[in-house]
């Protein structure tokens, strides 16, 4: 099985991406999303941490945030309860598709939490900066300040770039990452 990690900026196109490829595909953010939904002991472990602001289930993304924003210490203890989940749910997605001959990572602090293995290639999507503020800003729940912060806990750019087996001009149109997907398997899979 080969293991493709998708790195790149926030709202750089990473998902849209790890989609083209069509192959499975673990999304980090979707993972956390149905933990905050369906998991009860993420949020009972998650409201003794943070009591002054977390305190319905379903959790809500709003009182993530706040309680991000408030304190920067929240965000290492969020981060503490929610990636031990996530590397679970992870390792359950690689042995569900063990005989898959490719499976798609597209987990945002992939090298930062150190979920990579040295033979997975990893493919940067490199977008413009100001394609990327414009799209994120789009977001439903766009805020700055946490924006500021979640950038602050990722490994440089030019970094993630250097390590990266492969890079992807994303000008978010399917032509042109279809183009890219299918010259890069073609290489991967010689």
């Amino acid at each position: 099985m080969i293991k493709i990690g998708i790195l790149g900026d926030i709202g750089s196109g990473k998902s849209f991406v790890a989609k083209a490829f069509g192959y499975p595909v673990f999304n980090a953010d979707e993972e956390v999303s149905k933990l905050y939904q369906k998991d009860r002991r993420v949020y009972l472990k998650l409201k003794k941490k943070l009591p002054n602001h977390i305190s319905t289930f379903p959790i809500k993304k709003k009182e993530i945030s706040k309680a991000i924003i408030s304190k920067k210490t929240n965000l290492k203890k969020i981060i503490k309860i929610v990636h031990i989940e996530i590397r679970k749910k992870m390792k359950l997605f690689i042995n569900k598709n063990k005989n898959k001959k490719i499976v798609i990572l597209d987990i945002p602090l992939l090298l930062e939490n150190k979920l990579n293995q040295k033979k997975d290639i990893l493919i940067f999507v490199d977008s413009k900066k100001s394609q990327i503020l414009k799209r994120i800003k789009k977001r439903k729940n766009f805020n700055n300040e946490l924006f500021k912060l979640f950038k602050k806990i990722q490994l440089p750019l030019d970094y993630k770039k250097n390590k990266s087996d492969f890079i992807i001009k994303n000008d978010f149109t399917k032509k042109t990452l279809k183009k890219s997907v299918k010259l890069i398997l073609n290489k991967i899979l010689k």
